[in-house]
């Protein structure tokens, strides 16, 4: 009779196991560099999407909550990977992170990484001082001007094709948005090109001193970048962003960090 209660036990225990491997959190083992951990390489200071609150070591911003948030939909702790901007693809491809957040999906990329399905749209935003009266009817107006940017971003690709059709202007290339701002702010340059998910994120602070004086259509759309090859998580992410949008989650995030939606018009 003991004998058989012990097998009771022992057979009781295993299928207690078994059902945990069918939880989120076993089901998703493997898929990751590190068991149990989604590794995702941010470039911190590119604020709404992903930079630290005031205390300077708290990571905070719409990237950052969403990766928490699809970790916890995986049954995955999550763990962030600052890297500069340069050499994020970069750190895909040595394995440094599974995942990149906040990339634009282009053609060129597309043939040397895999993309999540799109969760936002972007366009590229012309901004400048509220005081300073700059009229901005379209993007070749910023001739004689001074534009900063960030190098490596679609803003750069914006600017140098406005040079390549002949507009004359003074262009400013930064490693980080927060140089961009910091110099339009003191009147360094006159104004700066970004995607306007930085633009929403530094006019829509209280008291803000900037203002969006030209945005273009949408042709931008941001996913999560991984390296070639990598489809299982792919397909494990894309089916976790799914189940965002569906349950109120994404709606959400936009509400808090741009006060608007911004759901990809290709979902």
């Amino acid at each position: 009779m003991k004998i058989c209660f012990k097998a009771f036990l022992f057979f009781f225990a295993a299928v207690v196991l078994c059902n945990g491997c069918t939880k989120q959190g076993r089901r998703h083992q493997g898929l990751t560099l590190a068991d149990g951990i989604l590794s995702v390489g941010v470039e911190v200071g590119y604020p709404p999407m992903e930079y630290f609150d005031t205390d300077g070591k708290t990571l905070i911003g719409f990237d950052i909550e969403l990766a928490k948030a699809l970790a916890d939909r995986l049954g995955l702790q999550v763990k962030f990977i600052d890297t500069a901007w340069e050499g994020i693809m970069a750190g895909l491809d040595a394995e440094k992170y599974d995942i990149a957040v906040n990339i634009t999906i282009i053609p060129e990329r597309q043939i040397k990484h895999n993309f999540t399905k799109p969760y936002i749209d972007s366009s590229i935003a012309i901004v400048a001082l509220k005081k300073s009266s700059l009229i901005i009817e379209k993007p070749e107006d910023i001739a004689g001007f001074s534009a900063a940017y960030q190098s490596g971003t679609t803003a750069q690709y914006f600017t140098e094709a406005l040079c390549e059709k002949g507009v004359v202007f003074t262009p400013f290339s930064y490693d980080k948005i927060l140089n961009c701002f910091d110099d339009l702010r003191i009147g360094r340059v006159d104004l700066v090109a970004a995607d306007n998910l930085a633009a929403y994120g530094y006019t829509g602070e209280e008291n803000s001193p900037f203002e969006v004086v030209w945005q273009g259509p949408v042709d931008e759309y941001i996913g999560m970048c991984l390296k070639k090859g990598n489809n299982d998580l792919t397909i494990a992410l894309d089916t976790a962003l799914d189940e965002l949008f569906d349950d109120g989650t994404m709606s959400a995030l936009f509400l808090r960090f741009f006060n608007r939606y911004l759901v990809s018009s290709l979902r």
